[in-house]
């Protein structure tokens, strides 16, 4: 079965007892599949319970636009090589080490674009919720910036719901419905296929 919300801020708050520092939990999964609104949903539950936590994406180490053109990589955006991988496991070294504040980008769905310095991790903050696709990659940089989390969780629903969701959430950010569609079942679903098996990665699975 998988986890709970509750359970998952049990784990959170037993671990951060028993290492007495900083906990950062990576939440993984395919696109659409739910991990930022978990990961909003965790970091709020933590800090119900006591304990204070910041949501760090991915998605902000998205490559820019313009760049992925001069790479000819914007037809297929969202994929494992469009995004700065070492630009993202800089980020979790120093928030791994915290002792000064670090900020971090965010991604601006509409824009489309990531911005930068948009999200504060301050000294204080307990624990902080890292969510991307591409957490269990196991090749480098992404395999370094797993050894930085604390607990990586797969984060799944149906793939009916996935697929619901994505196209959605594309129409609901300015595309038609049939373009939506069409980037769904295609680049979206090249990226799902790509991280499918590091499901096997996760320290467990929580519902989506």
């Amino acid at each position: 079965m998988p986890l709970s919300l509750d359970d998952a801020v049990d784990r959170v708050v037993a671990r951060r007892a028993e290492t007495g520092g900083r906990v950062v939990v990576g939440l993984a999964g395919e696109p659409g599949s739910g991990k930022s609104t978990t990961a909003a949903a965790l970091a709020e539950a933590l800090v119900a319970a006591g304990t204070s936590a910041v949501v760090v994406p991915m998605d902000g180490f998205h490559l820019a636009g313009a760049a992925l053109a001069r790479l000819g990589r914007l037809d297929r955006k969202g994929a494992v090589d469009t995004f700065d991988a070492d630009g993202w496991l800089a980020l979790l070294r120093r928030v791994r080490e915290g002792g000064t504040t670090v900020w971090a980008p965010d991604y601006v769905r509409g824009l489309e674009e990531a911005v930068a310095g948009s999200i504060e991790v301050a000294p204080a903050v307990e624990v902080v919720v890292a969510e991307g696709n591409y957490l269990l990659v196991d090749d480098e940089p992404w395999r370094s910036a797993r050894a930085e989390l604390d607990l990586v969780w797969w984060v799944e629903v149906p793939q009916r719901d996935r697929l619901r969701r994505l196209v959605a959430r594309h129409v609901r950010h300015g595309m038609a419905e049939e373009a939506a569609l069409a980037w769904a079942t295609g680049p979206d679903e090249v990226s799902a296929q790509f991280v499918r098996p590091t499901r096997a990665r996760a320290d467990d699975v929580l519902a989506g």
